[in-house]
């Protein structure tokens, strides 16, 4: 793809959809793209956010996201194509909603290797909005599913003390 071609708006979006350039990684893009964010989520830790307002954030993030995503996606004539893993850091923010404000080392991997599995196994309605949905929102939805499914399954492990 000739980034330079593009017009400034479409190589920020692909800045924005590739969560700064983590999407284009040789291997594992959403594994990588997963991983960038939880210097994100340590950072808004450190902001001090209230529950609410990283909820407000994670749902403007993903109305956002299903935006720019179906209009990169139509101008590049592409579906959900490996290198958008904003997708991936709304599923990450998704799980961490379920054990907000923790970012102990030790819930921190928890969050990334959950959402991980759920993300890639995607269990119904995941897969359905992953293989049906021909839209940026279907880009994005499936791992708002994935992250809550991820985070449900690590509050209850908190929650049942089977994880400290």
């Amino acid at each position: 793809m000739k980034d330079q071609k593009l017009p400034l708006r479409d190589r920020l979006a692909l800045v924005f959809l590739s969560f700064f350039g983590t999407g284009y990684a040789a291997k594992a893009p959403g594994t990588v793209g997963s991983l960038a964010t939880i210097p994100l989520i340590i950072l808004l830790s450190h902001l001090g956010l209230n529950i609410f307002t990283l909820i407000g954030f994670t749902v403007a993030l993903t109305i956002l996201s299903s935006l720019v995503a179906e209009y990169i996606q139509s101008k590049l004539q592409v579906h959900d194509p490996g290198w958008i893993v904003i997708d991936e850091v709304i599923g990450m923010l998704v799980t961490w909603i379920f054990i907000f404000p923790s970012t102990e080392p030790i819930d921190l991997i928890l969050l990334f290797v959950l959402f991980r599995i759920f993300d890639i196994i995607k269990i119904f309605p995941a897969s359905w909005f992953d293989k049906n949905l021909k839209h940026g929102a279907g880009t994005i939805i499936d791992d708002v599913i994935s992250g809550l499914y991820a985070g449900l399954l690590l509050w209850g492990l908190k929650y049942f003390h089977l994880i400290s």
